[in-house]
């Protein structure tokens, strides 16, 4: 009953006229950033942070937050029209999304992607307004051992769940840990890995990086990949949407299903694109004998939407009563907390209520705002793919040099956006992971700061992270995803090669 009179309060102040202007146009800057390819909502984030400075928190995350679910319905839309996917989660869409459409139905398609994904996405909005003071209450009782364990297990966990391989994420986590340690140690006041730049005194800014590795990186390998729009009919029948909204109730079991899966993907650092696509497998699994997927299956493209929209909702809860977050894009939102004074946590929901609730808050109302949106909008969008991509390219390479050198109004960040922006297209090429370079870079610091701090309370004893039940818990869970994980697919591959020699 208390959140539900916070989460009152929090529409109170999510519903005013300015906010919901700021919805309504963080929404649409989503769109674009979610149908053009190169861009991303990291990336679509990062740059829209600067903007931010002069606006009241509160104002600013509604905005971020607001272009956040955009990109997603975004990403949909690209994925059903002209099989391209504008967001990496709106892969799995694409498989069954585009043969639907191409059969000339392509009102049917997108109105099954949108409506599920609101549906998801109110789902994960709910999970937060549940558990969001229980987790934060819960927090209250770390200290600096505790806080470490939990960046630990950040760590750990997309290492032993992600998708990519663990050698890959732990180079990919080594380096954002490293690049958090450029500049000024708040501890001891020692210059480390500055090379003599002035510039680097200070750090380097994660805006800068991410634009880097998620704009230009990006769009380099659009570039390289060649890209050629293959587009199907956008017009959008009232009807139609009616139909199909009607026809959803016959897919309640794999809406059920993929929300779950989407809520244990986004908490956990899994992430909006494993969710899609193991949901999508699982969908195909479930499905009737003799239903082929790829063809066009309803439920091909109601599983990913979903999952996708209620892990990328989810993966808000452990960033606000945490601290941690569990995606690239919860990683910029708290970069963006960080730089307006607020330190995302449970001390959060203590000290700025009206912040946190009224977020909360504008997730139901901009959610269906999306929704509503994205159908009206379909047609402008689907003509802006049809602009050349010679045209489009170097308008995204312009916005994201605008946006590295508005961070700090520094040349030297050009640099640094172009080189990280190789190194992003390097990533790409080489199938290395991101998010865990943004994680690491945002958590570094902080992983850092309690790890001193736990040492100088323990006299240099490692003991202390297995102190109490507590801290000794979160330790043990993490060394389990570290190391279960790998040892699954050690016994699965000894089984399998035991197989193959009991054939031969």
């Amino acid at each position: 009953m208390a959140n539900f009179e916070l989460l009152m309060h929090g529409f109170s102040i999510a519903l005013s006229p300015t906010h919901i202007m700021l919805m309504v146009v963080g929404v649409l800057l989503g769109l674009v950033v979610g149908v053009l390819p190169g861009l991303g909502a990291p990336n679509g984030v990062s740059l829209l942070i600067p903007l931010t400075f002069s606006m009241d928190p509160v104002s600013a995350i509604i905005l971020l937050a607001s272009m956040y679910w955009g990109a997603l319905f975004g990403g949909s839309t690209t994925s059903i029209l002209f099989n391209i996917p504008g967001e990496p989660s709106s892969v799995a869409t694409t498989f069954d999304g585009y043969p639907l459409a191409r059969t000339g139905q392509s009102t049917r398609a997108l109105t099954f992607a949108f409506v599920s994904a609101g549906i998801g996405a109110l789902v994960g909005v709910l999970v937060i307004t549940l558990l969001s003071s229980w987790a934060a209450n819960f927090a209250l009782k770390f200290g600096a051992p505790e806080y470490f364990a939990v960046y630990f297990l950040a760590f750990c966990a997309f290492i032993g769940m992600g998708s990519a391989s663990p050698l890959k994420t732990v180079v990919s986590l080594g380096i954002g840990l490293l690049l958090s340690t450029v500049g000024m140690d708040t501890i001891t006041g020692s210059l480390r890995l500055t090379f003599g730049f002035d510039e680097l005194i200070s750090g380097i800014s994660f805006l800068v990086v991410v634009i880097g590795l998620f704009g230009i990186g990006e769009l380099l390998a659009t570039v390289q990949d060649g890209l050629h729009f293959r587009g199907v009919s956008s017009r959008i029948d009232p009807r139609d949407v009616f139909r199909t909204i009607c026809e959803m109730p016959r897919y309640y079991a794999t809406v059920i299903r993929s929300a779950l899966v989407g809520i244990w993907m986004g908490i956990t650092p899994g992430g909006p694109t494993a969710a899609s696509f193991m949901s999508y497998g699982l969908a195909r699994q479930w499905s009737k004998p003799g239903a082929k997927f790829g063809t066009g299956r309803p439920e091909g493209i109601i599983a990913p939407e979903t999952a996708d929209h209620s892990a990328g909702t989810c993966a808000m809860l452990p960033m606000l009563a945490l601290g941690v977050p569990s995606s690239a894009t919860a990683a910029v939102m708290m970069g963006g907390l960080m730089i307006w004074g607020l330190t995302p946590g449970p001390m959060l929901f203590a000290t700025k209520p009206d912040f946190v609730w009224g977020l909360i808050a504008s997730m139901y109302v901009s959610n269906i705002v999306g929704v509503i949106l994205v159908l009206l909008t379909v047609p402008m969008f689907a003509a802006l793919l049809r602009i050349p991509f010679t045209i489009i390219g170097p308008m995204i390479i312009a916005i994201c040099f605008v946006g590295g050198y508005t961070v700090a109004n520094s040349t030297f960040d050009l640099w640094l956006v172009l080189i990280f922006g190789l190194i992003g297209f390097i990533f790409n090429k080489l199938e290395f992971p991101l998010a865990p370079l943004v994680l690491a870079m945002v958590l570094g610091d902080k992983a850092e700061e309690s790890f001193h701090q736990s040492m100088i309370v323990s006299d240099g004893s490692l003991s202390v992270f297995f102190s109490n039940y507590l801290v000794g818990g979160i330790m043990v869970v993490a060394l389990g995803l570290l190391i279960v994980p790998q040892l699954s697919k050690l016994v699965s591959y000894f089984k399998q090669h035991g197989k193959v020699d009991s054939a031969a």
